[in-house]
Formats: structure tokens, sequence, C-alpha cells
């Protein structure tokens, strides 16, 4: 029981960060370039002006291309292993553990990977990382540990570990949550800003319709027709925006 309740707080504690976290993403994108450089001193100076020359360039978009087909694997897995739940498959074991392990994969991979000039492997410390300026970074870390946090919830539930109703919420109010998220999220002064702000319109819509469906069917209940309709459709959209961050491209 303690051990639950501290895994909720932690899990709520992230989802509000996340939630102020979008707000202040929005701003970006109608801030000048000459006015941020302006309001830009010192060491922050330097680490903006690297920032601007890193997004864009050849390195930069070969970089967050690749971290969005690794994490579209990680999708595309759960979207699989979903489907297999849909179709009454999750007998499996496989099957069960195949969705928690795929978030866990994606958490670590964003936690260390997310950006190049981030804390562990950049520049950038703990403290400038987590409490910095730059909102695409911390996103990208709020992600990493939504992604550890309800992977290891769903790890443990599908080992029967948690076997309460309410821990089926989790998983679909993190694709709720992260869908919100990409509608403020930027990737600064970029050249294809616009592509990547469509890119990300599209699979936040998709995201949030799935959590919401992932939702309605754990309400409707597992032995009624309508909720395998809402599971399908749950799956499907989660493979559709594996199959976009796949393809993704700037």
């Amino acid at each position: 029981m303690r051990r639950s309740f501290v895994l909720t707080i932690m899990l709520c504690r992230v989802i509000l960060l996340a939630l102020l976290t979008a707000g202040p993403a929005l701003a970006q994108h109608s801030v000048p370039l000459h006015q941020d450089r302006a309001h830009a001193g010192g060491h922050h100076g330097d680490v903006q002006a690297s920032a601007e020359a890193w997004e864009g360039s050849a390195k930069g978009i070969a970089y967050s291309e690749r971290n969005h087909h690794i994490a579209g694997l990680m999708v595309t897995l759960m979207g699989l292993a979903e489907l297999t739940f849909a179709m009454r498959l999750s007998s499996l074991t496989w099957a069960r553990i195949l969705l928690p392990s795929a978030l866990l994969l994606a958490g670590f991979f964003l936690m260390i990977w997310s950006d190049h000039e981030a804390w562990p492997i950049g520049s950038l410390s703990f403290s400038e990382t987590f409490m910095g300026a730059d909102h695409e970074i911390l996103q990208h870390k709020i992600y990493g540990m939504l992604a550890l946090g309800v992977g290891s919830v769903e790890l443990f539930r599908r080992l029967g570990r948690m076997g309460h109703k309410a821990w089926s919420s989790p998983l679909p109010l993190m694709a709720i949550v992260g869908g919100f998220m990409l509608f403020g999220h930027s990737h600064g002064f970029h050249p294809s800003a616009e592509k990547i702000a469509m890119h990300h319109t599209i699979m936040g819509t998709m995201a949030v319709t799935a959590g919401s469906s992932k939702l309605v069917s754990a309400w409707v209940g597992p032995m009624k027709d309508s909720s395998t309709r809402w599971e399908w459709l749950w799956a499907c959209l989660i493979l559709l925006i594996g199959a976009q961050l796949l393809i993704y491209s700037e």
C-alpha cells in the first residue's frame, strides 16, 4: 500500500510539472530571435547561441531524426502489444511485458540522449538541464520521466503486483498529457519549424484521442462489446503515432 501511494504521488508530480511546462513552451513560438538574443547574457547567452547553431544544422537534423525514429520503434512495439490485447491475446507472456519494456527503454533513452547539449551527455549541468530556460530540453526529460514512471506501473500491473483498477489510468493519462504537451513543443528557431509543428500537432491529436479512447474502454468495462471497439481505436492510433515517428523528417 505504501509503495502504491509513493508511486502515485511521484506520478502526479511529474504530470503537474508537464502541464506547467506546456504553457511556457507555447510562448517560445512568438519570441523574436533578436529579442531572445538581446536578453541572453553570459553563459546562458553562449548556450543559447550554441543551441541556435545546432538547430537546423545537418548534424542537428540527423540527431533529431534518429531520436524520433528510435522513439517510433518503441511506440510501434507498444501499439503491437496493445493490438494483441484488443485481439484478446493478452495471455501471451511476451505481449504482457512488451509495452512496459518498450516504455522503460524509451524513458531510459530520453533521459540520456534526448538532447546533445543536455545532461548527462552534453555541456549543460543537471540543474541547467532541469531548471534552465530551454523548454524543449525540459519537455524531453519530462517525457522520459513519464515513460519510466508509467512503464514501471504497467510492468507491476501486468505481472499482477498492482491489481486495483485505478492503476490502469496512468497509461492513458500519460498519452493525453503527452499529447497536449506536443501542441506546445518547439524546436526553437528551426528552418523547418512549420513542418515540425505540423508533425507535433498531428501526433498530439492522435495521442489525446488514443488516451481518451483507452479511458473510455476502462469505464465501459472489458466484458462489453463497445469496450473492444475503443481498445482497437487506442491500439491503432498508437501504431499510427509510431509510424509517423518512424518516417519523421525535418
